[in-house]
């Protein structure tokens, strides 16, 4: 099996698209984003026909939410998924923001409190921002800025009391997430775990048990309950030596992928493994790092890095900057420009396209 054309099928980055913007999150479960535009973008490239605006207006009417939720950082999450998913990890965010905590003088005392003064100010869809709240909270004596705040914003995220709000103009509010996704019955451990786990995998596979830890924040343990759990609903073949598991029944010959890619930073094709290899070998991983930043918007060529790419959108234009890792042959800089004109129609901008 060919890793990476299996993975741009299952991830709907080829011609076979996703259905609608809450489809699309939903089928991975969770997709980061606290770089928001460009979350947006990498959505948009499992769908056909959207631009930023479309994207912007599923994004405030709740069609799909932004939240931390399984790493602490900010992901788009599905409504129906939220709940349980935050049952499933949100202990494992909170061991991570222990230490930070410790020296707020954060505990779960101090958290149900300010839970209680989030919730009055939240009900009845009154979205406001995070310095709005901020306010509120000193009112009631509770003085919180900074990372502090960030805190306080990510317990109650974690404790499924908060989510985000539609946006206004350019700042982000927040909503409570019982006036912005249905209450479920809450799922037992176990029953949470097989469900990532069989989202995971049917989004992302082939995959190693270390990428679905690392995707999840779960321990290699309980990321080995949850696919143990979901096994009946999943196969799994050594390849080059490494057990992969993908979803059962799926087709083993899938499609060419596209000639030219140009990802989303922190797109789930390159976030969302631990194991990142098959992109384009130790070489890659060695460049991208010496450029400073091996999580950066990747250019793919027939599904292999071939460089990384920056944009830059203005009022009236936009405008794209690919730095190559390779030479690129004249046919190939035909097939990225012509990828920078999906972007430019995303955008609903002229798109121009450079090669340094």
């Amino acid at each position: 099996m060919d890793i990476i054309r299996a993975r741009i099928h299952h991830q709907h980055l080829g011609k076979e698209k996703r259905t609608s913007p809450a489809n699309a999150v939903a089928w991975f479960g969770a997709v980061q984003a606290q770089d928001y535009h460009a979350a947006l973008w990498g959505v948009s490239l499992r769908l056909s026909g959207v631009t930023l605006a479309s994207l912007e207006a599923e994004f405030n009417n709740g069609s799909f939410l932004r939240t931390h939720v399984l790493r602490p950082t900010w992901h788009f999450v599905a409504p129906d998924n939220v709940r349980w998913m935050q049952q499933a990890t949100a202990h494992r965010v909170r061991l991570l923001m222990a230490g930070y905590d410790r020296s707020f003088g954060i505990d779960r005392k101090f958290i149900r409190r300010t839970n209680t003064l989030l919730e009055k100010e939240l009900r009845d869809a009154t979205y406001l921002t995070r310095e709005e709240l901020a306010d509120r909270l000193k009112r009631n004596r509770v003085t919180a800025e900074g990372q502090k705040l960030a805190h306080i914003m990510m317990h109650a995220e974690l404790d499924a009391l908060i989510c985000s709000g539609p946006r206004r103009g350019n700042q982000f509010t927040y909503a409570l997430l019982d006036e912005r996704a249905p209450v479920q019955r809450p799922l037992e451990k176990e029953e949470a775990l097989a469900e990532l786990a069989a989202i995971y995998v049917r989004s992302h596979g082939p995959v190693l048990l270390k990428d679905f830890a690392w995707w999840s924040g779960l321990t290699l343990k309980e990321a080995g309950i949850g696919l143990n759990a979901a096994a009946p609903g999943l196969r799994h073949e050594t390849i080059g030596g490494q057990e992969y598991w993908s979803a059962a029944g799926v087709r083993s010959a899938v499609p060419p992928p596209p000639s030219a890619l140009l990802l989303s930073v922190y797109d789930e094709f390159h976030i969302a493994y631990k194991d990142r290899s098959a992109l384009g070998g130790a070489e890659y991983d060695t460049t991208l790092k010496s450029m400073g930043n091996d999580l950066t918007s990747l250019l793919l060529i027939d599904g292999r890095i071939a460089g990384t790419w920056k944009r830059t959108l203005g009022t009236r234009k936009a405008e794209i900057t690919v730095s190559r890792l390779r030479r690129l042959t004249a046919n190939e800089k035909k097939v990225v420009r012509a990828e920078g004109e999906r972007y430019g129609a995303f955008a609903e901008r002229p798109c121009t396209v450079t090669f340094l």
